[in-house]
């Protein structure tokens, strides 16, 4: 009996030892499969993360070269020229990375001609209210964007050293040669036409008279030496204040409408958001100093 004992004794542990053996492999086995699935899933959590990564590059970069592909044309009035290209246009592209403004500047009657024959302009600025407001009568101007920016003067301008004795816009006949802007489609010619017709003027220097196709043509003329006179912005005056001297500005009562330049978006523009953003950053504080510093005031 004891013998039998034993035999089963060792049998039994050996089935325990085996069962022990069994459940390790298991549980070994158990874990193993627990990790790899663990991984996978970690590996996956990553690959999308990647992934993720990569479209939001891939967007980044392709909105910046939508962006870098943004341009818009300002028409805007000769006189603008120099405030533009000197300091606005470089302030609005340093704000709007990106984005390029380009200009192009004439008559502000030209620009509109231009602008009904198809030019593809987005922003126009005149120098005058006529010019936009038959635009906007035309339906190619959006005129819930129309701002009357800013105002200017008319002067009446001498080469520096003159020595015509002219000091007045009545010393204008004084003159042997006169340069204005052609009334036809330069608002400052309108506007010399409109004050000296008021001063009783007008018909006496018509022989004298030579008409520039835009008020910077007229600028150029008196500083060259080539006129004796002419009538321009206050704003272009300063611009040449080593070469043309101002003499007098259109006397009170000449004029019946301020000089004023209001500014919006053509309607077909192709980068609409961008001229909207471009008017209203005209508007702002900061641009408005610029403008002054260059002779022009704010309309109020």
């Amino acid at each position: 009996m004891g013998k039998t004992w034993k035999k089963g004794m060792a049998a039994v542990m050996t089935a325990v030892m085996v069962s022990g053996v069994l459940a390790g492999c298991g549980s070994g086995a158990g874990q193993k499969t627990e990790t790899a699935a663990t991984e996978t899933a970690q590996t996956g959590t990553a690959a999308e993360a990647a992934r993720d990564e990569t479209t939001a590059a891939e967007s980044s970069v392709a909105a910046t070269e939508v962006a870098e592909e943004t341009e818009i044309l300002v028409a805007a009035a000769a006189s603008l020229k120099n405030a533009y290209e000197e300091e606005l246009i470089p302030m609005f592209e340093e704000q709007y990375p990106g984005v390029t403004v380009k200009g192009t500047y004439d008559s502000s009657g030209k620009l509109q001609t231009q602008i009904e024959e198809g030019l593809e302009a987005d922003v126009f600025m005149s120098a005058a209210k006529k010019q936009m407001k038959a635009l906007d009568e035309e339906s190619m101007i959006d005129s819930d964007s129309i701002v009357d920016l800013l105002e200017n003067k008319i002067v009446l301008i001498v080469p520096t050293g003159s020595d015509k004795g002219i000091q007045s816009f009545e010393d204008i006949v004084k003159a042997d040669s006169i340069a204005l802007g052609d009334p036809a489609s330069v608002p400052a010619g309108q506007y010399s036409e409109e004050a000296l017709t008021n001063l009783g003027l007008w018909d006496q220097i018509q022989d004298k008279t030579s008409f520039g196709t835009n008020v910077t043509e007229v600028l150029n003329q008196v500083a060259a030496g080539s006129a004796d006179a002419g009538i321009v912005y206050a704003t272009d005056a300063a611009s040449m204040a080593d070469q043309v001297e101002v003499v007098a500005e259109a006397p009170e009562g000449s004029l019946k409408t301020k000089v004023i330049y209001p500014v919006a978006v053509v309607k077909d523009s192709a980068n609409a958001e961008v001229a909207v953003n471009f008017v209203e950053f005209l508007t702002s504080d900061e641009v408005m100093e610029v403008f002054e510093a260059y002779g022009f005031s704010k309309e109020e």
